[in-house]
């Protein structure tokens, strides 16, 4: 790994995690759950009767209330849970995703010093490559590392005093949080780059790591057509790695796992850029394209959105960075659902999140219904550890800020329990539907999380 800069923020205390309520899952549960996924490898990949490594795994559980995966059951375990999201439209590479097994790292400092190697190796030469690196396991009172982070690379969203933000809205509340952490905040642009929040695997809370430049590669979007765009100083980071869920596999949870596959063009053009709640701008570049924006009629709003996308297909393709449009990333998953069908697999999607946001009805994936389906291994989200972005102010560094306004430490930083982990975490962790990894651009909230494969906001 490449040296990393130390943390530049203040630790702040935290609960001791062992008050954090435990509810362990009774032998059995984990003893079925390692059972069927055992069963799974083996047949998938045509290992013969697993009978013996699942009593060796029984032997294991019963010795110490947990077991270790090999490197073949992880990289097949992670690889599977990307192929059961139903909300990720660019699974046909499933078997492509390469993985880093770090399951000895379990220190902050290495957590984020390897996440921005991860960066480094899923982007270069802007050939964006399938990548996750799986950090230390839960284990029975020995909780693994965790990133708070959505995405190791977000855009600060600057709480300004009269109310509106500078960044992405989105990350308002991560933003707050990393200022009161003892980050200095960045120069104060709509797109400076956050640093990773990271808790070890010990009783320590969370503290902000800096990310390397050279870790973050970036596009500026320009248009293949307007001089004028250049002018907006629009950019997007080139690797959407997912990086506060779960990766699940057999029982076992291993709570810091980034992911990412590459970029569909309507994830920044159509959602991250254009949502109302995001970057919004649409009104913008009606008003540098001189439409009328008095109506919805005019559809304006149309119009600005395809230029937006081409902007970014354009800029993307321009710097040699890896993206997908919506229309040839459609056309793959009907072959995915066609080749997984053969195999006699039962695929879940969910339409609402495999149909592009733009266009929809002019992609195959549109003319089609999906079932929901619940297997594992699984990506799974973890409960928010700080408040929402709308509770919880995220004012500019003082030195780019016009006036302080009011103090945003109005309430603890803790508002929920630190740390939530597979032996301890809450029910609606295992059982809530719709709260698993997927990705995909179809999604209609912006609030949602999406993942490997294509898209991820």
């Amino acid at each position: 790994m490449r040296n990393f800069p130390r943390s530049n923020g203040h630790r702040t205390p935290v609960p001791d995690r062992s008050a954090v309520p435990r509810r362990d899952p009774p032998s059995y549960e984990l003893l079925r759950a390692a059972a069927d996924f055992l069963t799974l490898h083996h047949s998938e990949e045509r290992l013969g009767d697993p009978a013996r490594r699942i009593a060796a795994v029984h032997t294991e559980i019963a010795g110490t209330g947990t077991y270790r995966h090999t490197t073949e059951e992880l990289v097949f375990g992670a690889r599977v849970a990307w192929r059961n999201a139903n909300r990720c439209i660019g699974r046909l590479y499933w078997r492509s995703l390469r993985v880093r097994d770090l399951r000895e790292v379990r220190d902050a400092h290495d957590v984020a010093e390897a996440s921005a190697d991860h960066l480094r190796e899923a982007s270069r030469d802007g050939r964006i490559r399938a990548l996750i690196s799986v950090f230390a396991p839960d284990g029975p009172r020995r909780p693994g590392p965790r990133i708070w982070n959505e995405q190791l690379v977000r855009y600060a969203g600057y709480t300004r005093p009269d109310g509106g933000v500078t960044g992405d809205p989105r990350n308002a509340g991560l933003t707050g949080l990393a200022l009161r952490l003892g980050w200095p905040g960045g120069p104060g642009t709509p797109f400076d780059v956050l640093p990773l929040v990271v808790q070890g695997g010990g009783d320590e809370g969370p503290a902000c790591h800096d990310l390397p430049d050279d870790a973050v590669l970036q596009v500026e979007l320009t248009h293949p057509e307007y001089t004028w765009w250049r002018a907006l100083g629009l950019r997007w980071h080139a690797v959407p790695a997912l990086a506060n869920m779960c990766l699940e596999i057999g029982g076992i949870c291993y709570p810091a796992a980034p992911f990412n596959g590459w970029y569909m063009g309507t994830e920044i053009g159509a959602r991250n850029l254009a949502d109302t709640d995001r970057y919004d701008l649409l009104p913008r570049i009606a008003a540098h394209l001189g439409l009328d924006t008095r109506t919805d009629r005019t559809l304006w709003k149309d119009r600005a959105l395809v230029e937006l996308n081409r902007a970014v297909l354009h800029s993307f393709d321009r710097a040699g960075v890896t993206v997908t449009d919506h229309h040839t990333e459609s056309r793959r998953f009907i072959d995915h659902l066609d080749r997984e069908e053969r195999k006699g697999r039962r695929v879940g999607a969910d339409w609402s999140w495999i149909v592009p946001p733009i266009s929809g009805s002019t992609t195959p994936v549109f003319h089609r219904t999906y079932e929901t389906l619940e297997h594992r291994p699984a990506y799974v989200h973890h409960p928010e550890s700080w408040p929402a972005p709308a509770a919880r102010a995220s004012p500019l560094p003082s030195r780019v800020r016009e006036s302080r306004g009011k103090s945003t430490r109005s309430s603890p930083i803790w508002s929920r329990p630190l740390v939530i982990h597979c032996y301890g975490r809450p029910e609606r962790h295992r059982t809530e539907r719709g709260q698993r990894w997927q990705s995909g651009s179809g999604g209609r909230s912006s609030g949602r999380s999406r993942r490997p494969g294509a898209p991820a906001s």
